[in-house]
Parts: structure tokens; sequence; C-alpha cells
């Protein structure tokens, strides 16, 4: 119960002021785009709406599953069950690249970091991998499905890919992409993983109604319709649980405002639209492309990540189908755990951290991220060349 309150505290004023003054850059710089190449706009508009639509769908069923008190029952049951520090690890590994797949990565963060941090706190201990863990898993884990990351839809905006078919491609690289980054974790935090537990966590029993029915229709939806299908159909899901809620006045509109982060998808938005309406007007992003490998491809994805942050960057990279389209997904998927510039999911993760109680630092963090993001990008790679 304690970590679902703390993820109804309010922003702060200076992140708030941040986050709205993101939105005005991004309506801006939409607005220049529209009045510059109204049509080039359009059509970037067209590749990058149902991405953020679907991101608000899985957002709002995150936060009814997180109410129910599903993840904090599940982070709960990890701790109860984990005899050390190794293998609460490896559970919240699996247990974050499930919600990633599923739920998108800003869901996993947002509502799993408190949850792990309260889990870790509850056994007496063993804090920092699951802090770290929580962030740099959720960018690692997000290449599993369409709506695990905004930029899988950007990207494969040219073809209607059911999710089954990008889950046919994607499935070994991202599993490697996990893999990696949680065996570099775990290495390098070792020390905190030996701590052993001093006290038994109290149990927790989640509700089993709105939240796991609305997290199992996103699931099929997303496996079943080729995109942008799922995007629609994804909020309504999201829209019609959370309007229960509030019916039911267990919620009100400015909480779900606030996590939905309103002003940051706004801005960011109007910046992939900007940015893809200067890669359908400039072609030397496309012919870049067409003249890298697989591995120069990924290299430069992760570069514009960490430079434009990656929905931006795959909207300008994507602006016209790709060469190496999946290849182009593991460097902008994998190449923002070096930087706090690199996805959404930093603020976020960075605002849940602080609610839970607990200090993050961007350094370390980007330390990890150094080590993580070359490993994890070749390791992934190297699965996709031979899986073939």
């Amino acid at each position: 119960m304690e970590q679902r309150e703390a993820v109804r505290e309010d922003a702060t004023p200076q992140s708030s002021a941040l986050s709205w003054l993101l939105a005005s850059v991004g309506i801006v710089s939409c607005g220049v785009a529209f009045a510059v190449d109204f049509h080039k706009a359009s059509s970037a508009a067209s590749q990058d709406w149902s991405p953020f639509v679907l991101v608000t769908g899985l957002l709002l069923v995150g936060l009814v599953a997180n109410e129910d008190g599903l993840f904090e029952a599940a982070g709960n049951r990890l701790a109860r069950l984990s005899k050390n520090g190794v293998v609460l690890f490896l559970g919240a590994a699996l247990l974050i690249g499930a919600v990633t797949a599923v739920l998108n990565l800003d869901t996993s963060v947002a509502f799993l970091t408190p949850v792990l941090i309260y889990t870790a706190r509850s056994r007496g201990g063993g804090e920092a991998p699951l802090l770290y863990g929580c962030l740099l898993l959720s960018n690692a884990g997000s290449l599993f499905l369409p709506g695990s990351n905004l930029t899988n839809l950007i990207v494969l905006g040219h073809s209607r890919l059911t999710g089954a078919g990008f889950i046919s491609h994607m499935w070994a690289p991202a599993t490697t992409a996990l893999v990696v980054t949680a065996l570099v974790i775990a290495v390098l935090e070792h020390r905190e993983l030996r701590i052993e537990p001093s006290k038994i966590a109290a149990s927790v029993k989640p509700t089993l109604g709105l939240g796991l029915v609305a997290v199992l229709a996103s699931a099929i939806l997303v496996l079943v319709l080729p995109a942008p299908d799922p995007a629609p159909a994804v909020l309504m899901v999201g829209v019609v649980a959370i309007v229960v809620r509030l019916i039911r006045g267990k919620d009100s509109v400015g909480h779900v405002f606030e996590v939905l982060g309103v002003p940051l998808l706004v801005g960011l938005f109007g910046i992939a639209v900007a940015l893809g309406t200067i890669g359908r007007a400039w072609s030397f992003p496309s012919t870049l492309l067409s003249h890298l490998d697989i591995w120069s491809t990924a290299a430069v994805a992760a570069l514009s990540a960490v430079l434009f942050n990656n929905l931006p960057a795959a909207s300008l990279l994507a602006a016209h189908a790709p060469t190496h389209p999946y290849a182009l997904l593991i460097g902008l998927n994998l190449g923002p755990n070096l930087c706090i510039t690199g996805s959404l999911a930093w603020l976020l993760w960075i605002r849940a951290a602080r609610v839970a109680g607990a200090r993050t630092s961007l350094m370390r963090a980007s330390r990890f991220g150094m080590v993580t993001v070359p490993l994890s990008i070749l390791a992934a790679l190297a699965v996709m060349v031979m899986m073939g």
C-alpha cells in the first residue's frame, strides 16, 4: 500500500516547469513544421500519432493495475520467495521484462521503480541493483513487442506488422539484450546482491479485477492486431478502466493527468513530428542509413537517441523506410541507457524513485550504461545475424 501511495505524490514545481517548457518547445516546433511544409508534417504526424496514443492507453492500464496492487503483490511475492539478493534480482529482472513487454517501458519504470525499492527495503537492504536495474532493464526489455517502446511503432510504421509477427523477429535479440544487461548489473553490484534478508516481508494480496482484465485485454490487442490498430483499442481499454475508477471515487483527474505526464508526451510528440518533417525534406539521414550495415546502423541509432531522445530520433531516421529496421531499433532502444537524454523513461524513473524516497545518481546510472550498452547491442545484433 505504501508504494501505491508514493506514486500519488505530485511532481515538484521544478519538474513541472521543465515538463511545460518541453511541451511549449514541442508545440512551437510542430507548428513551425506544419507552417513550412504541411504535407510532410502531416505525413510525420500520421506516422507518430499511434505510438503516443498507445503509450497513453498502456499508462492508464498500468495505473489501474498498480492501484489494484498487482505490481506491489508481485514485488512482495518476490521478496518472500527470494532466499538471497541474487534470486531476488533475477526475479525482478523477469518481472521488469514482462511488464515492459506487455505494458511498455514507461509503465514499467513509473510503477515498478517504487515497488522494487520497497521490495528491497522490506527485506532489509540491497536496494541499488533493483533501483538502477529497473531503468536499464526496462530500456533493454523494450524490444519484445511493438508496444514495448514507442520507437518500435515509429520505425515499423511503414508496415502493418502484428505483435506476433514482431516478436517472431525480435524475441531472441530482445532476450539477449535483457540477459546481458542483467548480468552486467549483477556483476557490478555483486556486493549489494550478497546482502542476506534481515526480515520477512508482510504478505500482500492484490485485487484481481479491473486491472488484471485491462492488462490481459491490452496484451491480446497488441499481439493480434497489426500496427497501428492496437493504439485506439488499447486507449479505449485504458480510458474505460480509469473512468470506472473515477466514477467509483477511487481516483482523481489530477492524479491521472500527473501519472500520464501529459506535458512530456505533448512535447515529445511535437518534437518528433518536427524531426520527422526534417527527415522527409532532407535526404541525408535516409541516404546515410542506406549505406550502412547493421552494426553501423545500430551505432548511429544509439548516438542519435542520446543526442535527440530516442522518440524524435526514430521519427527522423525512419522518415523513409530504413534498410535495416530491426538493427535501427536495437540502437534506438538500448542506446538510451547511456544518458538521461536518451528516453522519457529516465525522467519517469527519477520521479518515481524520488517519491519513493530513493536518491538516484545520474552519473552512476550512466556508468552502468557505458558497460551495458555496447555489450547488449553487440550481443543482440550477433544473435539476430545467427537467427537469420
